[in-house]
């Protein structure tokens, strides 16, 4: 198994225009499944900050997107979204779930981009340090790290992707999926039961959580919102916006993709 050190702008330019509306259209779907999977679980409403993103640019002659945030009683923030060019064989899709204070469990991250390769990244984001909380780590990633290790056994075409910027590599759990890979069918079906295998994951363990003491709360929040942001901000592929919308339109993206700009409260504080 080789291992892909590129920025993701160097990928789009080296490689030919190619259509991706169809995959675009799968990954949109199965990205909304998920999104409705959670929303069944949990209570959620958007947040009026990103009631104007709901589309932007226009999608029949360029780039385009959508961003939706959304809040509720247990989560802090929630994004689906997507941005990009299918036609031109470029398109970024998100859907995150950051939860609130009253419970330590991680956070769910999950990225698709087609370039117009494929590029999947899924990860349970930690609520504090693994290395020295060896109970929090022998709760939610030692579970996975025997079937992580397989797959990079188990499935060839998948590249390990490595980020060019320290920050993001610092960023990632070490159960964390973040593979570059030829969209076949047989790829894009495992990529679609690892997504669903980790949301479901992830659920089981909210189901299980123990509440966090109410004079901690507000110190989880405050890490989880500098987590948030130092993420969204650092993004090397904040890049791409900036190409296909400019400065001004991609700094507001950004800054949805933390909260910069939320209306509504945050939850349990």
């Amino acid at each position: 198994m080789t291992e892909t050190v590129r920025h993701v702008e160097q990928m789009v330019d080296d490689n030919p225009r190619t259509d991706v509306t169809e995959t675009f259209a799968e990954w949109r779907a199965l990205l909304g499944e998920l999104k409705d999977r959670i929303a069944g679980r949990f209570e959620l409403t958007r947040d009026p900050s990103t009631a104007d993103l709901e589309s932007y640019g226009d999608a029949d002659t360029g780039p385009a997107g959508s961003l939706a945030a959304f809040t509720g009683p247990e989560i802090d923030w929630l994004v689906y979204s997507w941005i990009g060019d299918p036609r031109t064989g470029f398109v970024n899709l998100h859907l995150t779930a950051w939860l609130g204070p009253q419970v330590r469990e991680p956070h769910l991250g999950s990225a698709l981009l087609l370039w117009p390769q494929g590029w999947f990244y899924v990860d349970a984001v930690p609520r504090g340090d693994i290395v020295g909380d060896g109970t929090y780590f022998d709760s939610y990633y030692a579970p996975n790290d025997e079937s992580w290790l397989a797959f990079k056994e188990q499935h060839p075409d998948f590249t390990w992707f490595t980020s060019r910027t320290g920050f993001i590599r610092a960023s990632l759990s070490p159960t964390a999926y973040c593979y570059s890979f030829p969209p076949t069918r047989p790829n894009l079906d495992t990529v679609a039961a690892i997504l669903t295998e980790r949301v479901e994951q992830w659920l089981s363990w909210v189901a299980a959580a123990e509440p966090v003491p109410a004079a901690e709360r507000a110190a989880l929040a405050d890490r989880d919102l500098a987590v948030r942001r130092n993420i969204a901000e650092r993004d090397p592929a904040n890049v791409m916006g900036e190409r296909m919308f400019g400065p001004e339109l991609t700094q507001r993206l950004v800054r949805a993709l933390w909260g910069g700009d939320r209306v509504l409260p945050r939850p349990g504080l």
